[in-house]
This record gives C-alpha cells, sequence and structure tokens, in this order.
C-alpha cells in the first residue's frame, strides 16, 4: 500500500478591508468581491482532484474561501483545527498607515524589541509547532496515497514551509512566497515531509500590492 500522503495548504482569497487594519484573528472580516471570485476559481481547481480530507481555520476568511471546494466535494465534512489559524499579533485591530508610518511611534519600539521571536505576537516556534501538528494529523486523516487541504494564512503557511525546509523563521514579510489563494504542498511519507511544491492557481487575479506587500492580519 502507498504510504505517500499530500497535504495542500491553501491560503485564503482578499479580503473586505477598506480601512486598512490589521484583523488578524478578529471577527468579521470576510473575503471580499474578489476574494470571492478566488474562492470560486479554487473551487474549480480543486474539483477533479481526488481530496480525501478537508480541514479549515476558524477564522470567516477561511471558511469562505474554502466553501466553494467543499462544494464540490460533498462526501467530505470540513474538520475546524485552531491550530492553522492566524498567528498571535500584539498590532491586531490598528491601522498603520502608510508605509507602516505607525511603526515609528516610540509606543511601539518594546514590541519590536526583539524580531526574533518576534516580540510583537506568537514566537515562530510555537506557530511551526502547531502547523506541524495539523498538517501531520491531516496526512494521516487523508489515508494512504489520500490528499488532504487546509485553507489557513499567509504567516503560519511560511513558518511551516521554513520548519519542513529547515531554514531560519526569521525574515522579511515582504519575501514571503505565499499570495492570496495560493497553494503550498506537502508530500509526507510514514509521517516525514519528503517534498514541498508550490503553485498560485489565480496569479492573473492578484492585485499588484497583494504579491509582496506587508500585513501583520493576513
Amino acid at each position: 500500500m502507498e504510504d505517500t500522503s499530500i497535504v495542500h495548504v491553501m491560503r485564503h482569497g482578499q479580503v473586505e478591508n477598506p480601512g486598512g487594519v490589521l484583523y488578524g484573528r478578529l471577527p468579521g472580516f470576510g473575503l471580499s468581491v474578489l476574494g470571492r471570485e478566488m474562492a470560486e476559481r479554487m473551487g474549480s481547481y480543486w474539483a477533479d482532484v481526488p481530496l480525501t480530507h478537508l480541514r479549515c481555520s476558524p477564522l470567516q476568511r477561511a471558511q469562505e474561501t474554502m466553501a466553494p471546494t467543499a462544494a464540490r466535494h460533498p462526501g467530505l465534512v470540513i474538520v475546524p483545527d485552531s491550530r492553522v489559524i492566524e498567528a498571535d499579533n500584539r498590532f491586531e485591530g490598528m491601522v498603520f498607515g502608510r508605509n507602516n508610518a505607525a511603526l515609528r511611534d516610540p509606543r511601539m519600539f518594546w514590541h519590536m524589541r526583539n524580531p526574533f521571536r518576534p516580540s510583537w505576537g506568537e514566537p515562530y516556534t510555537e506557530v511551526a509547532a502547531r502547523m506541524q501538528a495539523a498538517i501531520s494529523e491531516a496526512a494521516v486523516a487523508a489515508g494512504p496515497g489520500g490528499q488532504a487541504l487546509i485553507v489557513s494564512h499567509q504567516l503560519p503557511i511560511w513558518i511551516a514551509r521554513r520548519a519542513a525546509e529547515g531554514r531560519s523563521y526569521v525574515h522579511d514579510p515582504r519575501r514571503r512566497e505565499c499570495t492570496l489563494c495560493s497553494v503550498t504542498s506537502f508530500t509526507l511519507r510514514d509521517g516525514v515531509i519528503t517534498g514541498i511544491d508550490y503553485a498560485e492557481p489565480v496569479a492573473d487575479l492578484l492585485p499588484t500590492t497583494s504579491k509582496r506587500k506587508f500585513k501583520v492580519g493576513t
């Protein structure tokens, strides 16, 4: 029997956020019109993929992104998993303004004292541990030769990838390879990640600023 399984981890679509709030884990931030188009496109993308397990962040934007795909796989139940939620962040709910000007406020300096942890939020090591556990569990749930789909968020996905690649967690957020509705796929054999692939199925729908723009709550 084939012992290899694949866990696809998809980022959610664009969020309706005209005020530029760093929304993080805040409730009430769903997909924009473009985000819903992205989600529908991804529903078609996954329609003919033999998915055997669905898992999703409890946040609204992730659930709305998963919905079109789940509709095309009616035999699968979506498993909610708080381990794939957005990273906790001290700046949640803030509006930083143009070029993140609010970060130059002296009151913010204490939160930025240690970018290696980071001091402004959930430690990268904790993000990596919870994502690795969720991915491993999804692989088991998918079954031998199966494929699981998880909908999560940019930072957790990127940290999970860096952990799997044995790279430092410290990075420039503007250089994360994890655009809206992108798919980072982990191949696991006997519970060990043996390969990583990356795809951007809705690259043609991406707003120019979303490709490398830093946002704390994404």
